[in-house]
């Protein structure tokens, strides 16, 4: 889950049109749709969740492998879904201005695929995981690097923080979560995808130094 990541300049993301942000609107609507689908199998056949869900005891043993792109796509719960979904559509549809679409569809899946694989080393082999939270991390994580005093609304939380501290705090938020509250938060796998976005972040400072620069100064 990653909860509400929302930037407070939302001027030029509100009230665009799909054809402005066509990655981030064409994931979301693949969630989208995976999620209906897999609600109406699952109807008829109760286990179908489990086919695409991601489990580290299956990678372990070498199979399932798929699921490590699945899994990404797939949700427990409509506010699950809700959740990833909005933050997903402001952090995705701002990050996808600054980087462009197929810059924005590699970290998404990068970044889920990754979190899987570290979630593989960490995490309890036997519990299953699904949602797109470790991919909208590496988002989330690159943004850190390339904007990191672009305001965010965080939760519920009606004060805008940094960016970079936002990524921080949510990330403690929802380990405590897990400690306090026992709720199956994939911690592991938004930590991988945290890792990939922050170093591709690096890499295209690298890359695009007088870019990069740009876009740090004009968030300060």
């Amino acid at each position: 889950m990653t909860a509400f990541m929302l930037p407070t300049d939302l001027k030029i993301i509100l009230l665009k049109k799909a054809k402005d942000s066509p990655a981030t609107f064409w994931i979301i609507a693949i969630n989208v749709v995976f999620f209906l689908i897999a609600k109406v199998v699952t109807i008829f056949y109760p286990p179908f969740i489990n086919v695409l869900a991601f489990k580290p005891s299956d990678i372990i043993q070498g199979g399932r492998w798929w699921t490590l792109f699945t899994s990404m796509f797939i949700h427990a719960g409509m506010f699950h879904l809700f959740a990833n979904m909005v933050s997903l559509m402001y952090l995705g549809s701002f990050a996808e201005k600054l980087i462009k679409s197929k810059r924005l569809l590699g970290v998404y899946l990068i970044s889920g695929i990754f979190g899987s694989i570290l979630c593989t080393l960490l995490s309890k082999p036997n519990i299953a995981g699904v949602g797109a939270s470790g991919a909208i991390f590496g988002i989330a994580g690159m943004l850190a690097v390339l904007t990191p005093k672009l305001p965010v609304y965080l939760l519920f939380i009606p004060v805008a923080i940094p960016m970079w501290f936002g990524v921080i705090m949510l990330m403690f938020i929802l380990w405590l979560l897990t400690v306090l509250a026992g709720l199956p938060v994939g911690n592991a796998t938004h930590l991988g995808g945290l890792i990939t976005g922050l170093i591709y972040a690096k890499y295209l400072q690298y890359k695009h130094p007088q870019n990069s620069k740009k876009v740090s100064d004009h968030y300060r």
